[in-house]
């Protein structure tokens, strides 16, 4: 059962930072830093992310990405650009969970940690940039802080319900997904449509 554990917390921060690298880090060093949390035996080695400097860099990574992510169209270029980086930081949240497994262990968790982070990752940016498809820019900032407090939310119940946590962020992010995709369908209809009525020749026998 520890073990289980074990890799539902491993997963569930791999699923945060998919979705927010920097305050996952950032929140969880400052729980950490300042004994908000105890950590138990067996997470003894995410004491590193309290460390000053750790939480200093995810900070002020966090508070840029804090402002792009509210600019439509900037917070797609930001998701792009880090496409390649949550999932990797999420593989090293995950091993840095378990310890110090065995090689063969470290690959299979960096694999799991690193999809299920560039899962979350991906039905973020795919609702991002559908909701930049609205010309106002309320929807982007709603979704950011929507985003920003379904991250602490996590972090919450990762510390008492790990496992309950890893269901309802898999259940999240599907549903995510599901909905994200019949947007960016529906984007691309109208995309087509209208290009369409671009290249028609005009009708010259209409009156101006």
């Amino acid at each position: 059962m520890e073990k289980l554990d074990l890799l539902a917390v491993a997963l569930g921060l791999a699923a945060l930072a998919g979705v927010n690298l920097y305050l996952t880090v950032f929140a969880t060093g400052l729980a950490i830093h300042f004994h908000w949390i105890t950590l138990a035996p067996q997470y003894q080695s995410l004491e590193i992310l309290g460390n000053p400097w750790i939480i200093s860099i995810a900070g002020v990574l966090y508070l840029l990405e804090f402002f792009a992510d509210k600019i439509p169209w900037v917070d797609s270029i930001c998701d792009a650009v880090h496409t390649i980086i949550r999932p990797i930081g999420g593989a090293l949240l995950a091993i840095q969970v378990l310890g110090h497994p065995s090689p063969a262990l470290t690959v299979i968790v960096a694999l799991l940690a690193g999809g299920t982070s560039l899962i979350a990752h991906t039905a973020k940016a795919a609702t991002r940039l559908a909701s930049n498809a609205s010309p106002e820019p309320l929807t982007n900032i709603a979704l950011s802080l929507g985003e920003d407090a379904a991250v602490l939310g996590g972090l919450t119940l990762v510390h008492f319900a790990p496992l309950l946590a890893l269901i309802i962020f898999l259940i999240a992010i599907g549903v995510l997904f599901y909905f994200a995709r019949r947007l960016l369908r529906s984007i691309k209809g109208r995309i087509g449509v209208t290009r369409k009525k671009l290249e028609e020749p005009a009708d010259r026998n209409v009156s101006v």
